[in-house]
């Protein structure tokens, strides 16, 4: 088995293109899983026997096609399983694909000089305990007694750890890739101070992320909001909401109480992007049935409005405070 981890180069305030760059991967294998918001898992086991090419080719491909299609660069690790691809990844760079071996022997040279900390789910805590007692490399811990290392962190995670560092991978890829993610990103010609401003964008964001849910009768639960300022650093907030929707005021409330959940002030916003996950069938989901008949009114000027977009455009019909 060879799994793929890629991370794609994204620009600031791109992270929009992430799920054609899924599509990408899909081509090769269905096999998927979006990692938000720019890295994905991809298991190659199909793709290696129906391409007739080993893992490092794919790679190779799968990189030019990014470039030319897309205009993204990616760096990318190879190992047996995902875990062992995630710790290959932050050994690569662009253009060159980091390849874990696929025997014992290969594998545990790969590991043994590498800090804990590249193990996914080693955080913080636990390498400041592991560091203290000496145990700082993933050769170290592999060489550690069992009992020893259940007495610093817990017998369940002491258990794990050991299993990871000695190469032990007993993960697996899950697909949900391009169909249980959409976003939509609202950048600035300026950086913006005007709250007003932003609130538009949100509510611009919102209404375009309920109509290509609506258009292909899914909705979501989690929504996520990501918040790029002037100074290249960013915020993420997700929420989860009431009940999977793909109503665009529902959509809307939501991003706003996020949005004001993080107390900006005079804050310069290059970029807003809007992502909805955990997307589902509408024909599958709940609504609480409700007896305001504001909702009903807003629910059918919502249809009606599908309509009129889907024949005339998507800027047939826009809320009012966006015509301006």
């Amino acid at each position: 088995m060879t799994i793929l981890c890629v991370r794609f180069q994204l620009p600031s305030a791109h992270e929009a293109a992430l799920p054609g760059l899924l599509g990408l991967l899909e081509e090769f294998t269905p096999v998927v899983e979006a990692l938000p918001p720019d890295r994905a898992l991809a298991d190659l086991r199909g793709a290696e026997r129906y391409f007739g090419r080993g893992a490092v080719e794919l790679a190779a491909v799968i990189r030019v096609r990014a470039l030319a299609l897309h205009g993204v660069d990616c760096a990318i690790g190879a190992g047996p399983g995902p875990m062992l691809a995630r710790v290959a990844l932050g050994a690569a760079r662009p253009g060159v694909t980091c390849e874990v071996p696929t025997d014992p022997e290969g594998i545990a040279r790969f590991l043994a000089d590498r800090p804990v900390t590249v193990l996914p789910g080693v955080g913080t805590a636990t390498a400041r305990t592991l560091c203290e007692y000496g145990l700082d490399t993933l050769g170290l811990v592999a060489a550690a007694p069992l009992g020893t290392l259940q007495r610093l962190i817990g017998a369940k995670a002491g258990r794990e750890l050991r299993e990871k560092a000695n190469g032990v991978d007993r993960g697996r890829v899950v697909p949900n890739a391009v169909s249980r993610s959409l976003a939509t990103e609202r950048p600035f010609e300026r950086d913006e101070l005007d709250p007003d401003r932003h609130r538009r964008a949100l509510l611009s964001a919102a209404e375009e992320l309920g109509a290509r849910l609506r258009a292909l009768e899914k909705v979501c639960a989690t929504l996520t909001l990501t918040v790029r300022y002037a100074d290249r650093s960013a915020t993420t907030r997700s929420r989860t909401l009431e009940e999977p929707t793909a109503h665009s005021s529902a959509l809307a409330r939501t991003a706003y109480g996020m949005y004001d959940g993080l107390g900006l002030q005079r804050a310069r916003v290059r970029a807003f992007v809007l992502r909805a996950d955990g997307l589902t069938s509408a024909g599958q989901a709940t609504h609480q049935l409700t007896f305001d008949p504001v909702d009903e009114k807003v629910r059918r000027i919502e249809e009606v409005a599908d309509r009129a977009r889907a024949k005339f455009g998507p800027r047939a019909v826009i809320p009012g405070s966006l015509a301006a």
